[in-house]
């Protein structure tokens, strides 16, 4: 008798020790250090992915070996227990699954097809489907024979599984070329940054007072709660639903944070009304194209961003997305997925899952199935779920419309209040309110960025990027640009029109049916995303195993520190 092993493989079973289930109800006793347990640590080491090493202090026995105090025949009794257990093992069929449907290609799709391989191995078939290109909305535009990133731009230094993805795969930083930044009004720039760090304090405390203090104070409380979830994940611990993921790291505080926005939580801790109009605002419109009234905790994640050193891939954010799919030797079909039928079957469900191509229609059962894509109410291609009673209903809302314009010309700096555009010190531009018709200009680099690469000078000629609600008219671009070679557009479903009154949806649809993108109605990042697929990888794999200790569990910060 063989059992999976998390990593790939498989590993023998001695027919004297208990079987997957039994291992499962002895682990408990066995941290306890009771001299009961027949299982070595070293046997267990490795049997669910990242398992924490075994404390030196609570040795167990190993199996034959007992204590003198220990009557022969209670040890008669557990091994026929664990034979026993074995059997039942084998009766039900606790093999590993043999495939495994992805539908999204991009770094939620590609992340979960990643961990999906890294816990149930490299024997189970992985197919992803994807109707456009991988990468989803980590992509670039030709600009000028450079290519330019016209998706998420960069990621903050704690975003440790993208971290964790450019090491994996060779990848390199980006090397970062300056530039200062500035906050404007429709009218004149309300706030400016300079070269030298004090002043830019003391401007902060002169304009708002302390308020920019009790910002990061309010975001640095928040993202050290967040960073449980690492810690989380290292121990195989999974979340069947958004709230309950909220709800381990920080309690009712988190799951409340999605309840109520971000200016009414700013307010409540001292932070001015002034500051949170200029500053918070401008932030906000940046990264989610939504005002401060959205809900506090996915406004935390985005000015958690802005405080933080970014970085980004050299030779564009996408090659993440196309280098964990080649990792995993996926097999990526391109098509668009329509329907997931829930076939009848004994035991274990089974998914039908049937596409569409320019080949024509097809279909295919899988063991898994994980939904790596937005399913929201204006979502065109929205996948239909049949055969499942409760019917399946994951209609949230609707997403944030972006436009993303990559306009080689150059910039009108007589608009923001410099006739001479030699004068001009900004290269990134973020807006108020007001002017309602874009959110942030930027000068951008190339995604390749050699050695002698200067930013283009004001009065020259450069790539900019603006992000704006809705496409450019003519005459909103003659406004930014004094004349432009060319215009480039992506539009983009970017982000959930987050709402404190959007109910918190479940990754889990069916037994083995998954949505990753749940977690993007709590907040919506890539590195949020990544989190999202580790999640999901791991319920799959605990759940696929009834290793229920593993979900929803409360209290979990003293259980990993009893681990540990």
């Amino acid at each position: 008798m063989r059992k999976p092993h998390p990593g790939g493989g498989t590993e023998k079973l001695p027919m004297t020790e208990p079987a997957p289930r039994e291992m499962r109800l002895m682990r408990a006793s066995c941290r306890r250090g009771t001299a009961a347990c027949p299982i070595r640590s070293c046997d267990l080491r490795g049997w669910k992915a990242e398992q924490p090493v075994w404390p030196p202090t609570r040795q167990c026995p190993s199996p034959g070996v007992l204590p003198s105090s220990l009557p022969a025949m209670a040890h008669a009794a557990r091994l026929l227990a664990a034979l026993a257990a074995l059997l039942a093992a084998a009766a039900t069929g606790d093999a590993r699954p043999s495939k495994i449907a992805v539908v999204g290609a991009g770094i939620g799709g590609s992340a979960v097809a990643h961990f999906l391989q890294q816990h149930f191995g490299p024997r189970v078939q992985i197919d992803v489907f994807e109707k456009g290109t991988v990468g989803g909305r980590l992509a670039t535009i030709s600009v000028n024979k450079q290519h330019y990133e016209s998706g998420a731009a960069s990621f903050h230094s704690l975003s440790l599984h993208m971290q964790g993805f450019v090491k994996q795969l060779g990848l390199r930083h980006r090397r970062e070329v300056g530039g200062r930044s500035a906050i404007f009004n429709g009218e004149n720039f309300v706030l400016e940054e300079t070269d030298w760090y004090l002043l830019n304090l003391f401007r902060l405390w002169w304009h708002y007072g302390i308020s920019f203090l009790r910002l990061q104070m309010w975001v640095e409380e928040v993202m050290e709660k967040f960073m449980r979830i690492y810690k989380y994940q290292a121990h195989g611990y999974a979340f069947s639903g958004v709230e309950e993921l909220l709800y381990s790291l920080g309690e009712s505080a988190f799951v409340n944070m999605t309840q109520r926005s971000v200016a009414e939580s700013l307010l409540q801790v001292g932070v001015t009304q002034r500051f949170i109009d200029d500053v918070v605002s401008a932030v906000l419109r940046a990264s989610y194209g939504q005002s401060a009234a959205m809900p506090a905790f996915a406004g935390a994640m985005s000015l958690a961003g802005a405080q933080g050193s970014l970085w980004s891939v050299e030779g564009g954010n996408k090659l993440v997305c196309s280098g964990l799919l080649k990792l995993t030797k996926a097999n990526v079909i391109h098509a668009t997925v329509t329907t997931v039928t829930l076939q009848p079957t004994e035991g274990k469900p089974l998914y039908r899952v049937r596409y569409e191509n320019e080949a024509g229609t097809g279909s295919d059962n899988y063991d898994i199935v994980v939904i790596a894509t937005p399913l929201h109410l204006d979502n065109s291609s929205t996948i239909a779920f049949e055969g499942f009673d409760p019917p399946i209903d994951v209609v949230q809302g609707s997403f944030q419309p972006t436009v993303v314009s990559l306009v080689h010309g150059y910039l009108n700096s007589s608009y923001f209040g410099f006739p001479d555009p030699k004068l001009f010190p900004f290269a990134n531009i973020l807006t108020t309110d007001f002017p309602s018709f874009f959110c942030a200009l930027d000068n951008i680099c190339p995604v390749n960025i050699s050695a002698s690469f200067r930013r283009k000078q004001p009065q020259e000629a450069a790539v900019w990027r603006v992000q704006s609600p809705q496409p450019l008219l003519r005459s909103q671009l003659k406004t930014l640009f004094r004349s432009y070679y060319s215009v480039q557009t992506a539009e983009w479903q970017a982000h959930p029109v987050h709402s404190p009154h959007t109910p918190l949806p479940r990754f889990t649809l069916h037994d083995q049916l998954f949505h990753l993108n749940a977690l993007e109605w709590a907040a919506s990042s890539v590195e949020v995303t990544a989190v999202a697929a580790k999640n999901v990888a791991l319920l799959a794999f605990n759940r696929w195993y009834q290793d229920l200790d593993k979900i929803d569990q409360k209290d979990l910060m003293h259980k990993v520190k009893t681990e540990l």
